[in-house]
């Protein structure tokens, strides 16, 4: 938009913290306004007038005492920054005579003053600013339009600028900040004066408001214009994202909340902005906080905010077609909830827009629901009305409702209607990763559904009970086959995996104790293979939709290294003692006497085929036993009919310094839900299974 203005505001602050290149990049608050009216009709300037701020903390850097000679007494009397911008707009519209229809516009060294430090201060401190804040003169940009030659504008600073026009300043005269305000007039007015003669018609904008709009996947995003953003409040909203940036221009519907493989936010957030001077503005807010929460900011790139963001419904898009909504996410519906029901569990308090084309229901590819739905209100109002129903009932079940985004309404379809965000492997995995060594290689046929997975544990559930929920079912788990899942985060996620002795067994568990209640939640169990707990443990999802492999993680290739052996030097195995394969099993290869080399011994693919390997923690239940394994003292000689019919552990060197010194108990919690015996010599304990 072209302007002519008739007065140029030379504008420059002061924060308690940093100044120069890296002014407001420590959150610190402002403490000083310094600002001089310029005459663009007669070329003259009047006098610099100076505004003290009163900050929430007075304290002050080193920095900052240097810049603007102030100090802390001097602060504690006058006004906070409120009451300072509305002293600084009325005394500016008074100066410049705003009632007889003259313009102003502020003019700035850089963006910072602006975009860094005033308006994320303002928004942080809930201050309704003036409209002239929404638009200024960066001068080194303007000095740049006018010679384009003159060096990297990254480069520019008041000095260079100076030196470029020949202009002059005594510094004994002023203060730093009047000094630097004194420089900035006498640029100007060398710009506007002959033989330059440089209009200021084109102002920066500050976005006031931040726009919700689509994104198609098939729409080009730059790199260099997108962040990721880390550590986000779980309830934050793409408006909150918007609030942080603040004095930076984020695109329309360039903030997109990432979701979590169940579907919930992860804390993490793209944003795109309009420019590349943006997102590194954006990067030096590394670390500031949103609330008590401090706020990592990465780059990213387009392909990430596409993933995220972008969508190919028409469906979706039309639903997203109506601007200035707010979308509220509903979750936990019935499957037979319909439009109708939908509108009278809202109604009369909060109106849906366009009543039923207001809703969107989330859908598996066959048409099936999925529980979720996505409501339009036309104002804040209706949808914090609508908020207050959070787990109302409606049919039989309650409904968790939440503020929502454009981006999540596509992440959740996309999900749900459209190829996974996760690339599915292009080989089985099973044939390129080989099975864990918890996990007896005898288990891993594919179809064989011998093994049992629980869902719905409750987060303090013990190993102890699930061996009392199965009740005479236990006696049919395989040695160290109960497998606890775990999140991204260490902690329990309410799935578990059971390894029985028998696919009959396995279902004969399932159908008894399926929905049987643990600790007063009751616990879904169902069959299944070996191939499937395999690929869970490691980090993919098994649930309606069907089985996703786990995430990349890994190079192109990836070599097996060959275990070795942990007899002692000498030690021999005594002819005619075997190992039994189903307990070999269940030791880590580093352990085992005769380890079984892995095949192949290097596995390569191309780069387009990428390996997948263990993401997921899991841990096996019961523990495995200590690293100093030995089965058999050198030059032992087993009695006769001796043979090893049973898992044996020796442990050997068991002393009161030792990890097991408080006794017999905590080396019975090793093997808890296993039949054992235990022996005791002058230096080792035989533990028998």
């Amino acid at each position: 938009m072209t302007v002519n203005p008739d007065y140029l505001v030379l504008f420059f602050t002061t924060t308690s913290g940093a100044s120069g290149d890296q002014l407001g990049s420590d959150e610190k608050e402002i403490v000083q306004l310094v600002w001089q009216v310029v005459d663009l009709a007669t070329k003259k300037a009047g006098q610099v007038n100076e505004l003290l701020v009163k900050p929430d903390h007075i304290e002050l850097s080193e920095e900052c005492q240097e810049v603007s000679e102030l100090t802390e007494e001097a602060l504690t009397e006058v006004e906070p920054l409120e009451e300072a911008i509305e002293q600084l707009n009325q005394r500016l519209c008074a100066e410049v005579d705003a009632g007889a229809g003259n313009t102003f516009y502020l003019c700035t060294d850089g963006q910072l003053h602006i975009r860094q430090v005033l308006h994320p201060e303002a928004s942080s401190k809930n201050i309704l600013l003036p409209e002239c804040f929404f638009s200024f003169f960066d001068l080194r940009k303007e000095f740049k339009k006018k010679f384009p030659s003159e060096g990297e504008l990254k480069d520019l600073n008041l000095q260079v600028m100076a030196d470029y026009l020949n202009v002059v300043v005594d510094s004994s005269l002023h203060a730093f900040t009047a000094h630097m305000v004194q420089q900035m007039s006498e640029i100007v007015l060398a710009l506007v004066s002959e033989p330059v003669c440089h209009q200021f018609s084109f102002p920066e904008k500050v976005n006031d408001k931040f726009e919700t709009g689509t994104c198609s996947k098939m729409e080009r995003v730059d790199d260099n214009t997108v962040i990721r953003a880390r550590g986000l409040p779980w309830q934050s909203s793409d408006q909150d994202i918007a609030r942080f940036f603040r004095g930076l221009n984020i695109a329309k519907g360039g903030a997109a909340l990432c979701l979590n493989a169940q579907g919930r936010r992860n804390g993490e957030a793209l944003v795109r902005f309009e420019s590349e001077e943006h997102r590194d503005l954006a990067m030096q807010r590394h670390k500031h906080h949103m609330g008590t929460r401090y706020i990592e900011v990465y780059k990213a790139t387009g392909e990430d905010f596409l993933k995220i963001a972008g969508g190919t419904s028409n469906e979706v898009a039309k639903f997203l077609s109506r601007e200035n909504q707010v979308i509220v996410r509903m979750r936990g519906l019935p499957f037979t909830a319909t439009a109708e029901q939908v509108l009278q569990f809202f109604s009369p308090a909060c109106p849906v827009t366009d009543d039923s084309e207001g809703i969107l229901f989330v859908r598996f590819p066959d048409g099936r629901p999925t529980g979720d739905a996505f409501v339009l209100f036309s104002c804040e109002e209706h949808a914090q009305n609508a908020l207050k129903k959070h787990k109302d009932i409606l049919g039989k079940r309650y409904i968790e409702l939440f503020k929502s985004t454009a981006a999540e309404v596509q992440q959740v379809l996309n999900r749900y209607s459209s190829a996974p965000l996760i690339p599915v492997a292009p080989s089985p995995i099973l044939s390129v990763v080989p099975p864990p060594t918890f996990m007896p290689p005898t288990a891993a046929v594919t179809g064989v559904r011998d093994c049992v997975r629980l869902r719905g544990l409750p987060y303090d559930a013990t190993i102890q009970d699930i061996l009392v929920f199965l009740g005479e079912y236990t006696a049919d788990i395989k040695p160290h086959g109960v497998h606890m899942v775990l999140n991204l985060q260490g902690r329990p996620s309410g799935d578990a995996f059971i390894q029985m002795r028998s696919a009959d067994r396995a279902f004969l568990a399932a159908q008894h104790c399926h929905k049987h209640s643990m600790k007063e939640r009751y616990v879904e169990v169902f069959a299944c293979s070996a191939q499937e707990m395999n690929i869970v443990l490691m980090g993919g999802t098994l649930n309606r939709s069907g089985l996703s492999p786990p995430p990349c993680l890994s190079p192109p290739s990836y070599t097996f290294p060959h275990g070795t052996a942990v007899l002692p030097a000498g030690a021999v195995l005594p002819a005619g003692a075997v190992l039994p394969v189903e307990s070999a099993a269940i030791y880590p290869s580093q352990f085992l006497l005769s380890p079984r080399p892995l095949a192949p011994t290097t596995a390569f693919y191309p780069a387009s085929n990428p390996l997948y390997m263990n993401y997921t923690t899991y841990y096996p239940s019961p523990p495995g036993s200590p690293p100093n394994i030995s089965y058999f003292p050198t030059g032992h000689t087993p009695s006769a009919g001796s043979v090893l019919s049973a898992p044996l552990i020796r442990m050997q060197g068991h002393a009161p310094s030792h990890a097991f010194n408080s006794g017999i108990k905590e080396i019975l919690s090793m093997v808890h839900g296993y039949q054992v015996s235990l022996k005791y010599t002058h230096d080792c304990i035989i533990i028998s299974m």
